[in-house]
């Protein structure tokens, strides 16, 4: 990896991070202090207004956009609008217990899914430091277990797509050679749309309250406002680190604004906070410093092998007595891991 993109991938992974955690600031007074609870419609106002701010940047050619094939995009824009749609019904149809139980199946799924379909394979380095990411989040932030069969299968729908359209985010990215500005460019009007129609319905269906009915006071739209350009930068983070790492590190960067969130709720909003929640975020960060450090040395080791100097490639009166050599060194390799940095 050179310098400017590991720089790059810092650059992306801060700004997901303090994005993230300002718009759960900004939501949380708009939902639980100023009583606005229609998140579903807000987060397609979200999508509308990130597509508006880019057509925008597009015209004023701080980027040029690239033609996607238009059933690849549409597909996925209205996957990924239908995976928040169904995370947002998961939490309104299960316990927070059981809803922090989806987000944490999310990982392992991923790694399921990228195993099975596209052949990656993870060391057991990063096996055990996703293991203990997984705890420390678990024992942080689940309580109560509920079950219901409908709440199971939403959340199983919600994982399901969550999963596919992180995969797709970085495949697209990466094989069709476009940017995550190019991506989100192409693909927010289609998640907009879908979330823009079902929003209320499922807002309503949540909160027996309409969106149409909502009172809207300067302080409720002000902070509408406010949420919606703090999402134009989450929106566009989330596409950034994705393309720029992996769906597996993206949500390991997940749990770490789970565990800030939870911070700042103690600290600044003072919230319930137990030995519990504090040995929970200190395992879970354990757990990402784990990941990070394995993810970050394998992939200099990564690095290294395709780098073979010139000067070492043999020439043709050794390549016989290197012949053996070589063929260890394949078994060797294949058997090691192509961790997706």
């Amino acid at each position: 990896m050179t310098a400017g993109f590991q720089l790059g991938v810092v650059g992306s992974l801060t700004l997901s991070v303090a994005s993230s955690v300002a718009i759960v600031i900004c939501n949380k007074a708009l939902i639980s202090t100023l009583g606005f609870p229609f998140a579903t419609t807000l987060t397609s106002w979200h999508l509308m207004v990130t597509f508006c701010t880019l057509h925008v940047a597009q015209r004023l050619r701080f980027f040029e956009p690239k033609a996607i094939d238009g059933q690849t995009v549409v597909l996925f824009g209205l996957l990924n609008g239908t995976s928040i749609g169904l995370l947002n019904l998961s939490l309104g149809f299960n316990s927070i217990g059981f809803y922090q139980m989806t987000k944490l199946a999310i990982i392992p799924f991923t790694v399921l899914l990228e195993t099975i379909f596209l052949k990656k394979r993870f060391s057991e380095t990063i096996q055990f430091s996703l293991l203990i990411l997984l705890l420390g989040v678990g024992i942080a932030s689940v309580t109560d277990l509920k079950l219901n069969f409908l709440g199971s299968i939403l959340s199983g729908l919600a994982i399901a797509t969550t999963c596919v359209g992180q995969i797709l985010t970085n495949t697209i990215q990466r094989k069709l050679k476009v940017s995550s500005t190019q991506l989100l460019y192409q693909s927010a009007p289609y998640q907009a749309a879908i979330l823009f129609a079902t929003g209320p319905f499922v807002d309503q269906l949540l909160t027996s309250r309409s969106v149409f009915t909502h009172k809207y006071t300067f302080p409720v739209v002000g902070f509408i406002v406010l949420s919606c350009l703090i999402a134009v930068s989450v929106n566009f983070s989330t596409f950034l680190v994705i393309g720029t790492t992996s769906p597996v590190t993206y949500q390991v960067l997940g749990h770490l604004k789970t565990c800030l969130v939870l911070s700042f709720g103690y600290t600044l909003l003072r919230d319930p906070f137990t030995a519990r929640n504090i040995l929970g975020i200190l395992v879970a960060i354990f757990g990402m410093a784990l990941y990070s450090y394995f993810s970050v040395r394998e992939g200099r080791k990564k690095a290294a092998g395709d780098a073979l100097p010139v000067s070492q490639m043999p020439d043709k009166e050794t390549e016989p007595l290197l012949a053996s050599a070589k063929d260890g060194g394949d078994a060797k390799k294949a058997n090691g891991v192509a961790h997706d940095c």
